[in-house]
């Protein structure tokens, strides 16, 4: 994938909300003294009379989205996801999750990829504490073209929606030209029958790289990039199940509470499968290169394809 285009997701949000704030006067940013890290910035040249610094006050900054949204704007609001959705958790939940508002959390800078910021600033638990809420949609792209299609999604959907962007430049797998994004639906990258490997964010590149390594030991892995965690796409996944009958989850979040925990809970109810999880066991991170950071975790192809070469042939 050397020659494959790489852009960071939070770079596609960016661009997104600069394109709707052009499209819809009823767009207004909101962003914790981040906005150059998060990208809203883009927005704030183009639109400044719409574009609020809310201070590194994360929690007012909910609030006051919030507020907007009330007002019927359709208030995008962002930080890390350390703070959105941990420091800021109780504002999410009772100002935006309760109430239902139409506001949307662009959350950048999430998981271990943050690297050399460390423990307290790669968040490995948003994803289960927004999941955990009533009526949040919770998503994380794969690449810039997604996660700018994701943005324009998040705005026609009415409700409140967490959207995960990260630091790191992945490569570019999608058109933007024929790409067309839908909350709540999967898609798969890869066909195969030996086993299904359903991933988000950047370990959806990792996946396809782990793919094309799993074929040349034999093995037909079938990839699915599962960019919503919540709503889960139910009918891929357990066609997935059905049809591969292993499934592997690959996730840059604790194994605890995000996407392997929604397929298990599916699978579970629905059609019991063997399932392994990859994603971080039940610690925190630590300060170093984002690259050997996700290698060192088990957060790479090489790893994945192992796991899951081990897997299909047990």
């Amino acid at each position: 994938m050397e020659s494959v285009k790489k852009i960071a997701t939070r770079q596609g949000y960016g661009e997104a909300l600069r394109e709707l704030g052009a499209a819809h006067d009823n767009v207004v940013v909101f962003d914790a003294d981040l906005a150059g890290s998060t990208q809203t910035a883009m927005f704030g040249k183009a639109f400044p009379d719409r574009h609020f610094n809310c201070g590194i006050a994360e929690g007012n900054m909910m609030a006051v989205a919030a507020g907007a949204a009330a007002m019927g704007m359709v208030a995008f609001a962002s930080s890390f996801a350390m703070f959105a959705a941990g420091r800021a958790y109780e504002q999410v939940r009772n100002s935006i999750g309760y109430t239902g508002l139409n506001v949307k959390i662009g959350a950048s800078h999430g998981g271990i990829s943050v690297g050399e910021d460390g423990a307290s600033h790669q968040c490995l638990e948003d994803f289960a504490l927004m999941r955990a809420i009533p009526g949040m949609v919770v998503m994380s792209p794969a690449d810039a073209v997604e996660a700018k299609a994701m943005v324009k999604a998040a705005y026609e959907h009415q409700g409140p929606v967490y959207m995960r962007f990260g630091r790191s430049p992945v490569p570019v797998f999608h058109d933007e030209d024929s790409f067309a994004f839908e909350i709540g639906r999967g898609e798969v990258m890869r066909d195969g029958g030996d086993i299904a490997i359903i991933a988000n964010g950047l370990l959806v590149a990792e996946a396809v790289e782990a793919g094309e390594l799993l074929a040349q030991r034999g093995l037909s892995a079938r990839i699915i990039n599962m960019a919503t965690i919540k709503p889960l796409d139910e009918e891929l996944v357990l066609q997935a199940a059905a049809e591969c009958g292993k499934i592997i989850t690959c996730e840059e979040h604790s194994v605890i509470g995000g996407l392997g925990e929604a397929v298990c809970s599916l699978l579970g109810e629905k059609r019991p499968t063997p399932v392994k999880r990859i994603g971080v066991n039940d610690v925190f991170g630590h300060s170093g290169p984002a690259a050997a950071l996700l290698e060192q975790f088990g957060l790479c192809a090489a790893n994945i394809a192992s796991v899951a070469e081990q897997f299909a042939r047990s």
